[in-house]
């Protein structure tokens, strides 16, 4: 049996490959592997046979036999480790494609994502001018030192990656204006996306979400 991921019936990012079940379809498609996938309204991610899964009822989710995993830096992990294609061979990269998966999530991401939700939740309060900039300047704070790591190199650390596929997808969640300060971040992106693994990834995902406009 294939393994299936679950992933938004209608996702909120219309089609543009945010959602990130997108994360998990791509490692999927980097290492070629075959997948099923199951689509969860808002209303059946709240409920207990989805969230015997995804205690929080998010997606995306993983099911291979008896292994069912929840997040989807986990899930990518786990694809990387069981499936070549998205680590190096050697012990010392291993563990280095790991350490920029988790500072793609755990460095870089929450300022982007918070940004995103103080424009839905409090642009309509009168400190929201006054707490835009500081975000962004958080957010610069660690793009500063990415872009001068990765210089022009194409990838992070030698070949691509599992931490090159989660930053490029942290990454896309920035403003455009602000990623373009970077152009060796951009750049990076635009190169990430012309995989022709990413390209069927986005594919998949975006005919998911054309079905939900047309149904």
């Amino acid at each position: 049996m294939k393994p299936i991921i679950t992933a938004f019936e209608n996702s909120p990012d219309g089609g543009q490959g945010l959602a990130r079940d997108m994360r998990v379809r791509w490692a999927m498609e980097e290492v070629g592997l075959a997948y099923d996938v199951r689509l969860v309204s808002f209303k059946t991610m709240k409920e207990h046979s989805h969230k015997s899964r995804q205690p929080f009822g998010q997606i995306p989710t993983y099911e291979d036999g008896d292994i069912v995993i929840f997040e989807s830096g986990a899930i990518v992990l786990h694809i990387a480790q069981h499936h070549p294609g998205l680590l190096p061979a050697d012990e010392p990269g291993q563990a280095r494609a790991m350490a920029w998966l988790f500072s793609a999530l755990s460095t870089i991401e929450p300022a982007i994502v918070e940004r995103e939700q103080v424009y839905f939740t409090e642009r309509d309060k009168p400190w929201y001018e006054d707490r835009l900039p500081l975000i962004d300047d958080q957010i610069r704070s660690r793009l500063n030192p990415l872009s001068a790591r990765l210089g022009d190199a194409d990838w992070l650390d030698g070949s691509f990656s599992a931490g090159d596929l989660m930053m490029v997808m942290v990454l896309r969640r920035l403003e455009p204006e602000m990623l373009a300060e970077y152009p060796n971040l951009a750049a990076y992106v635009a190169r990430a996306e012309q995989r022709p693994a990413y390209q069927r990834a986005f594919a998949a995902q975006k005919a998911v979400a054309d079905a939900a406009r047309a149904g």
